[in-house]
């Protein structure tokens, strides 16, 4: 578990703004079932960022009163970017509404980042918490991955391929990451975070199984692009410091 910060140590009640990104594509079932209990007082705007959606997800969402932001580019990694050119919050909660997301969980996202943190983690694996969507090989995965950046980096985390989180959106400027299409964006967020010396914790979040639609991760693709990413931050940047030095 990661270590946690004692509130007396740092303020005890930070005052932010709170946008929940919502990524989106053909997630009709999931949307008409998750989103009625997302209390919108829980947070400070919604942003829906859809990636050319067939099924009438973006009609139904506006119809019902959300902001929904047409995705210019594909891939999850560009609908970060997207959100992060448009929203006002300076926090951000990332939610998928297939499911895994259990909306209960915004709230104490939310306490946590009040409670001075950086980053919060909402981990499958910490506490009791449990994946009912992962299965064998993503769960293999979602292990070995999590050991071998724990192994290379020091840190301490139980679930490093979870999206469901929240993290100052002044991060993504202290630790310079990068834009473009590739998955992993999220772990270079976590190693960074962590080296860098912000204020990260993980919290239980449990994972039910999907609802409607399909998954839209390549195992293979995603596994070898995660694996690059990891090894990229301790061999790639640390030789481009080494030699800039």
């Amino acid at each position: 578990m990661l270590p946690c910060v004692a509130a007396g140590d740092r303020a005890s009640f930070y005052l932010v703004k709170t946008t929940l990104f919502i990524p989106t594509l053909n997630e009709i079932d999931g949307v008409k079932a998750i989103m009625p209990q997302v209390k919108r007082e829980w947070v400070d705007e919604i942003i829906f960022v859809d990636c050319s959606s067939t099924d009438g997800t973006p009609e139904w969402l506006r119809a019902n009163g959300y902001r929904v932001i047409t995705q210019k580019s594909r891939g999850l990694a560009l609908a970060y970017w997207e959100c992060f050119d448009v929203m006002s919050g300076d926090v951000i909660i990332v939610f998928t509404p297939d499911g895994n997301s259990i909306p209960e969980t915004i709230p104490a996202l939310v306490a946590k980042m009040k409670e001075g943190y950086d980053l919060v983690i909402g981990s499958r694996y910490l506490g009791g918490a449990k994946s009912e969507d992962d299965d064998l090989i993503t769960g293999f995965g979602n292990w070995m991955f999590t050991r071998m950046m724990n192994l290379l980096y020091g840190t301490r985390y139980t679930d490093v391929l979870v999206s469901y989180r929240a993290f100052r959106i002044s991060l993504v400027k202290s630790l310079n990451l990068s834009r473009g299409q590739h998955p992993f964006l999220e772990q270079e967020l976590m190693v960074r975070a962590y080296q860098q010396g912000f204020k990260v914790t993980e919290i239980p979040a449990d994972e039910p199984k999907r609802i409607g639609g399909v998954r839209k991760m390549k195992i293979v693709y995603n596994g070898f692009a995660v694996l690059w990413g990891i090894l990229r931050e301790k061999f790639v940047s640390r030789a481009k410091k080494t030699g800039s030095g």
